[in-house]
């Protein structure tokens, strides 16, 4: 009984946050300091999310970013898939020595990396435009592709090799038995880069600079410098980020689960 009460304290407790943007976002601004911040508001008002989508551009940042996590994802799904099958399966001189300098890459944090990004951007002409934006992260990264790895390699080789006594090649064995087999991690793949894709903040910051192209991390701390007295359009704003996330973590909470306990991931 003690370990379920302090799992239901520990509950309440990040629950409460949330609770908390999601009362103030329906309150008027007179009621947020007139009471309790956790008491329930005496009018709801939807102004404030009238507010926000119709007076600034938050329906654009919403298209911006779901276009940027809706790429990232794709193409994480694409390259890791493939560049993991081939660290898998394939037989080549120095694929386990490749595999594991590729995966030091991981130590290396991403703001060592992101001058020379930046740089590479600019040589292209690429500044403020999607290609600047969605190309770094639709590549294959080396946690995406250690983990489909992991994964392929408890796949059994008798699949693979009766699939080629039947005469399917490397492409059709990997699209018509690796991956019908691989849905619970391209579900958990899918989820992990579609969250860091919708929650980044700092590369589409250095990387784009006009409204056209703002994706909501950064649109909100933008809407944060010249509105952050006005904590009702700030709530707002807040859990209009926050919803999409909501939303998907209740369709599609058991792969969550399964992506927590596979890799660890918060």
């Amino acid at each position: 009984m003690i370990w379920y009460a302090v799992v239901i304290i520990g509950a309440l407790l990040s629950i409460f946050p949330y609770w908390l943007v999601l009362l103030t976002s329906f309150k008027p601004a007179n009621q947020i300091f007139s009471g309790e911040p956790w008491s329930f508001p005496s009018i709801f008002t939807l102004d404030n999310y009238n507010i926000v989508l119709n007076q600034y551009a938050f329906p654009a940042y919403i298209g911006h970013t779901l276009i940027y996590a809706a790429f990232s994802t794709i193409g994480q799904l694409i390259f890791s898939t493939i560049a993991a099958y081939a660290f898998a399966r394939m037989r080549f001189p120095g694929r386990d020595t490749l595999f594991w300098l590729y995966l030091a890459t991981m130590m290396v944090p991403n703001i060592v990396t992101l001058i020379p990004m930046f740089i590479l951007m600019k040589q292209f002409g690429w500044i403020n435009t999607y290609y600047a934006l969605i190309i770094p992260s639709v590549l294959g990264s080396p946690y995406g592709i250690f983990l489909m790895r992991q994964f392929f390699r408890t796949i059994p080789e008798d699949l693979e090799n009766s699939a080629r006594i039947e005469g399917a090649n490397t492409l059709q064995i990997l699209s018509q038995v690796i991956l019908p087999l691989s849905r619970p991690i391209l579900a958990t793949l899918a989820i992990i880069t579609f969250v860091q894709a919708w929650n980044d903040f700092l590369w589409p910051l250095i990387i784009t600079y006009s409204d056209d192209l703002r994706v909501l991390s950064v649109g909100v701390t933008s809407f944060q410098s010249m509105h952050g007295a006005q904590w009702n359009l700030m709530m707002a704003a807040t859990f209009i980020i926050l919803g999409p996330l909501l939303v998907l973590f209740f369709v599609f909470q058991k792969q969550i689960v399964r992506s927590i306990h596979l890799s660890g991931f918060k």
